[in-house]
C-alpha cells in the first residue's frame, strides 16, 4: 500500500474539486493532476496522454527524461496506435517503462473518462507493482473521474477561447461592416470596418439602440428593420431582411449602404439576437450613374452623325434631282466626315472597355516625339480655321522607347480638345527635357477649365456642363490619355493657368 494514502487521500481530492472550479487553463491544469498523480501514488515520474481526433499525444510530463518523450511521441503517432484504447495504451506504457529501467520501474494507468468517452490517460511510472484494496481502487476512480471532468471543462473553455478568437478575427477581417443586436435592438458588439465606416470608435456605438445609430438621411429602399418587426419579421418565411440608403453618420457626410438583417432565433423560437452587414455601395451607385451617363452620352453622340450620313445619302439618292458636283461633293464629305466621327467613337469605346477588362497592351519602340507631334499637328492642319498649331521642342530633345500608335493617340486627344473648346488662337504643343523624364504639353488660350471641373476630367464619360452644350463628344478622351500615360509608367495633369487658356502636360520616363 501507498505510504499514509487513506489519510492524504482526502487532500487529492479536494485539490481535484478545486482544480474543476479554479482552474479553466489547461497546460496549467494537467501540470497541477499530474503533480498530485504522482504524489498520490507515491511514483518517480508521470505523464498524461490525451485522445484527439488524430490520436493519442502526451499533453504534459514531469520526471521523464526529454530524450524518452521523443522516443515516445512518434510511437503514439503511428496510425494504428490512434485507435488504441486506455487499456491497450497502460500496456504499451508498461513495457516501455520496464523495458527502458531494465525491469527497475513498473507503471500505473488511470484512464481519464467524461460523458463516458475515454478523453486521456493519467500514466504514474513507480518502483513497485500495482497493489491496491477494492477501496483504494474505488478512490483512484473517483480521483480519475473528477480529473476527468476538470481536463474535459478545461478542454471545453479551451474550444470556447479559440471559437472566439476566431470569431472576433472574422469580424474584424472583414471588408464589410458588422454589428450584432441583443434582441432589444442595443448593439452588443461591432467589428472595425463598422467603425470606420460610421466614423466613431466602437465605444461610442456599443450600448446604443439600432435606432440611433443607423438612421437614413432619406427614406430607403426596402423595409426598415423597425417596419419589418411590425409586419412579423423574423418570424416570417423570409428570415431574411435587405434595406439600402444612404446612412447618417455624426462627423461625415451620409454614405450609400446596404444593410442585410438575419436573425438568430433559438429552438423554442425566441429572438436572441440580430446580425448586420452593412456594404458600402458608392461603388455600385457610381457604376448606375456612370451606366445612365453613358446611355444617355452614347445615345446622343451616335444619333447625330447616324441623322447626317441618313440625311445626305436620302438626298444624294432622289430621282427627282439632279445635284451639281460641288454639292455632291460637299454632301460625300460630310458623310465620311461623320464616319470618321462614329469609327473614333467606336475605337474609343472599345479602349475604355479593354482598359476595363484588364488594361491596354503596348507595343514599344524607339519614337521622336518631336517628329511624331509634327505629324499630329500636320493632319489636324486642314481643320485648324482660325487656330494657329505650333510645335515647340528643344532640339536635343531625346528618343524615348513608347508605344507610338497611343503616344499619337494621346496627342490627339489633347489637340483635338484644345481646337474643340478654344474658338481661336495659338495652340502650342511643347517639349521639356528633364533628367529621368521628357514632358509635352497642349495648350490653347481659350476660356480655360472650371477650377470645379479639374478633379473629374480625366474620369470616363465626364463632360462639363459648358462642354455638354457647346460641343460634341463622349468624355472619353482624357480618360483614355489617362491610361494611356499611366501604362507608360508615367502621368498626366493640368496645369493652372488663370484667365490663360487651358494648358495639360504628360510626362514619359526617359
Amino acid at each position: 500500500m501507498l505510504p499514509d494514502f487513506r489519510v492524504r487521500q482526502r487532500d487529492y481530492l479536494l485539490e481535484i474539486a478545486r482544480l474543476l472550479t479554479e482552474e479553466l487553463d489547461l497546460d496549467k491544469l494537467l501540470a497541477r493532476i499530474l503533480r498530485v498523480s504522482i504524489e498520490m501514488l507515491a511514483g518517480q515520474a508521470g505523464l498524461i496522454a490525451l485522445k484527439s481526433e488524430t490520436g493519442w499525444q502526451v499533453a504534459a510530463a514531469q520526471g521523464i527524461p526529454h530524450a524518452m518523450l521523443r522516443y515516445l511521441e512518434p510511437i503514439l503517432a503511428e496510425e494504428n496506435v490512434s485507435e488504441f484504447n486506455a487499456e491497450e495504451l497502460n500496456r504499451l506504457l508498461k513495457e516501455l517503462a520496464y523495458t527502458a529501467s531494465m525491469g527497475l520501474l513498473n507503471g500505473v494507468g488511470l484512464p481519464l473518462v467524461a460523458h463516458n468517452r475515454v478523453i486521456g490517460v493519467i500514466f504514474i511510472f513507480r518502483a513497485y507493482a500495482d497493489v491496491f484494496s477494492a477501496n483504494d481502487k474505488s478512490l483512484l476512480r473517483a480521483f480519475a473521474d473528477q480529473a476527468a471532468i476538470a481536463v474535459f471543462n478545461a478542454q471545453l473553455y479551451t474550444q470556447v477561447s479559440y471559437e472566439k478568437q476566431r470569431l472576433d478575427a472574422l469580424l474584424d477581417a472583414a471588408a464589410d461592416g458588422i454589428f450584432i443586436l441583443h434582441a432589444d435592438h442595443t448593439i452588443e458588439r461591432c467589428n472595425a470596418a463598422f467603425e470606420k465606416l460610421y466614423g466613431r470608435p466602437r465605444n461610442d456605438i456599443v450600448g446604443r439602440e439600432h435606432d440611433e445609430i443607423i438612421r437614413w438621411a432619406r427614406d430607403p429602399h426596402g423595409q426598415t428593420l423597425e417596419e419589418a418587426e411590425r409586419g412579423g419579421w423574423p418570424l416570417t418565411p423570409n428570415a431574411s431582411l435587405y434595406v439600402e440608403g444612404d446612412l447618417q453618420r455624426p462627423d461625415l457626410p451620409p454614405l450609400p449602404v446596404g444593410i442585410t438583417y438575419s436573425p438568430l432565433i433559438s429552438p423554442e423560437g425566441v429572438l436572441r439576437n440580430i446580425f448586420a452587414s452593412v456594404r458600402d455601395i458608392t461603388h455600385f451607385r457610381t457604376a448606375e450613374e456612370i451606366k445612365s451617363t453613358f446611355v444617355s452620352i452614347v445615345s446622343h453622340e451616335l444619333r447625330t452623325p447616324v441623322a447626317l450620313i441618313k440625311g445626305y445619302a436620302s438626298t444624294l439618292r432622289r430621282d427627282d434631282a439632279r445635284w451639281e458636283r460641288e454639292i455632291v461633293n460637299d454632301s460625300l464629305a460630310v458623310i465620311e466626315e461623320e464616319a470618321d466621327r462614329l469609327a473614333r467613337m467606336i475605337d474609343d469605346l472599345l479602349d475604355a472597355s479593354r482598359l476595363q477588362a484588364g488594361g491596354l497592351s503596348l507595343n514599344r519602340s524607339d519614337i521622336s516625339l518631336p517628329l511624331l507631334a509634327q505629324r499630329t499637328v500636320d493632319r489636324f492642319q486642314p481643320q485648324a480655321g482660325q487656330h494657329t498649331l505650333i510645335v515647340d521642342f528643344p532640339e536635343s530633345f531625346p528618343v524615348i522607347l513608347a508605344d507610338e500608335h497611343r503616344i499619337e493617340q494621346v496627342l490627339s486627344n489633347l489637340i483635338s480638345n484644345a481646337l474643340k473648346y478654344a474658338p481661336s488662337g495659338e495652340i502650342r504643343i511643347q517639349g521639356q527635357v528633364r533628367p529621368e523624364q521628357v514632358i509635352v504639353c497642349v495648350s490653347d488660350e481659350g476660356p480655360g477649365i472650371d477650377p470645379r471641373d479639374m478633379p473629374h476630367v480625366f474620369d470616363r464619360f465626364y463632360r462639363a456642363e459648358e462642354a455638354v452644350r457647346k460641343t460634341k463628344g463622349a468624355g472619353l478622351g482624357l480618360y483614355l490619355a489617362r491610361a494611356i500615360v499611366e501604362a507608360h509608367g508615367g502621368r498626366i495633369w493640368i496645369d493652372p493657368q488663370p484667365n490663360h487658356g487651358a494648358r495639360i502636360c504628360f510626362s514619359l520616363p526617359r
